[in-house]
């Protein structure tokens, strides 16, 4: 074979990371700041509820779940983001997924449309930096992916609207994290709206991955399906992606759901029936229970507070500190210690036992330049003592790389 459709695709992140720390020995106990892995603990019910259900893993589960999933993802939409009565129909507009890395990456073959003759590239744009499976699903389908800049002096979000009108005319989709992976950002009604008027004017689809949607410092983010209730055709110019691994800290129950426009529904569904894996009978019992209680997420969410505030006081304004408004990580900027992020992921390995991810493995260069090259995500998922120890390190070490210069 010549040529390999994947082939511009790096190594992923954490292969990559532990490429770079090979053959250096931490020089302390280990604390490991690079993978969003929640180790808050998860309600006791999730386990009763699977023990409960255990004889139903004999049984092959519909693509489409069960009545009683469906029915409570529908009922947290209505109470999370305040929708109308009756706008998301849980038996048209629901589906579950196994984690939504599996469903972003196939939301996009099932609605990127088949180019016509002579037609130019189709474009999928990014956010830079972005959750990786969204490059590889524009490869699947044959599209240019267009890494669209996200930095401080964009808020952080990316301006698809500055794009030129002739990329937005082929751009058959648009991914969008908010709040963002890595850098916490979020967007607001106003930039929901925006966008799916973009949608409507270039006739491309939007896919919101709002996984971290739960996890907010103070003000609770907007979603996409809030701006979309307020034009009934929004709708189907729209996926957005749920997940219980960040909301309720069950990372391994792998379960999400999707939600958007009947059509779409309809056609990612058909799909999945073809590629996808249903949601076992157990998991579908549990994650209902977990979308119908919203008490373990606000303690969680008060949990993740204390660590953003700790990280206030230890780092200041130092390392281009600024506390996100949604999501669970830290976006150092190292570029006043003279290091890239891989050379600051190194150096707090080799001196401080401390793992963090380098901006650069979340994103890609364009316009010969990289936007994370001189960041560090940092992931706070450990309990508040483990999480100061860690940052207290990172703060000492990248400090002393900046007071010597």
């Amino acid at each position: 074979m010549n040529s390999w459709r994947f082939q511009s695709l790096p190594a992923y992140a954490f292969p990559r990371l532990r490429a770079l720390l090979n053959g250096v020995e931490p020089g302390a106990p280990v604390i490991d700041l690079s993978i969003g892995q929640p180790a808050h603990a998860f309600p006791d019910f999730i386990t009763e509820i699977l023990h409960a259900h255990r004889h139903e893993y004999a049984l092959y589960p519909p693509i489409d779940g069960t009545p009683e999933l469906r029915r409570a993802a529908a009922g947290w939409l209505a109470r999370r983001f305040a929708l109308p009565t009756d706008y998301i129909d849980p038996d048209r507009h629901i589906v579950p997924v196994n984690g939504t890395r599996e469903g972003l990456f196939m939301a996009a073959l099932a609605l990127t449309p088949a180019p016509g003759a002579n037609q130019e590239t189709q474009a999928v744009l990014i956010p830079n930096p972005f959750y990786q499976c969204y490059a590889a699903a524009a490869l699947a389908v044959n599209a240019q992916p267009i890494y669209v800049a996200a930095t401080k002096a964009t808020g952080f979000l990316p301006d698809y609207s500055a794009l030129a009108p002739e990329i937005l005319a082929r751009t058959s989709l648009v991914y969008m994290c908010s709040p963002a992976n890595p850098q916490g950002a979020v967007a607001d009604r106003a930039y929901w709206t925006r966008l799916l008027d973009l949608a409507q004017s270039y006739d491309f689809q939007i896919i919101a991955d709002e996984c971290y949607a739960e996890i907010y410092d103070r003000k609770a983010p907007t979603g996409i399906l809030q701006a979309a209730a307020e034009d009934p055709s929004r709708l189907d110019r729209l996926m957005a992606f749920h997940s219980l691994s960040k909301r309720s800290n069950v990372p391994g129950l792998r379960s999400g759901f999707a939600v958007g426009d009947a059509g779409n529904i309809s056609r990612f569904k058909r799909l999945r029936s073809y590629g996808g894996a249903s949601t076992p009978l157990p998991v579908c019992a549990a994650a209902a229970a977990a979308w119908d209680d919203d008490e373990h997420v606000a303690a969680s969410r008060a949990l993740y507070r204390e660590k953003f505030e700790a990280a206030a006081t230890i780092f200041g304004t130092r390392l281009g500190f600024f506390r996100p408004p949604g999501g669970f990580y830290l976006w150092l900027d190292v570029s006043q210690t003279g290091l890239t992020g891989e050379a600051a992921a190194r150096a707090l390995w080799r001196q401080g036992g401390v793992k963090v991810l380098p901006g650069a493995y979340l994103s890609r260069e364009s316009g010969g330049v990289n936007p994370g090259a001189h960041y560090l995500r940092l992931a706070l998922v450990h309990d508040l003592a483990t999480t100061r120890e860690a940052l207290t390190r990172v703060n000492r070490i990248l400090s002393t790389k900046v007071n010597a210069r």
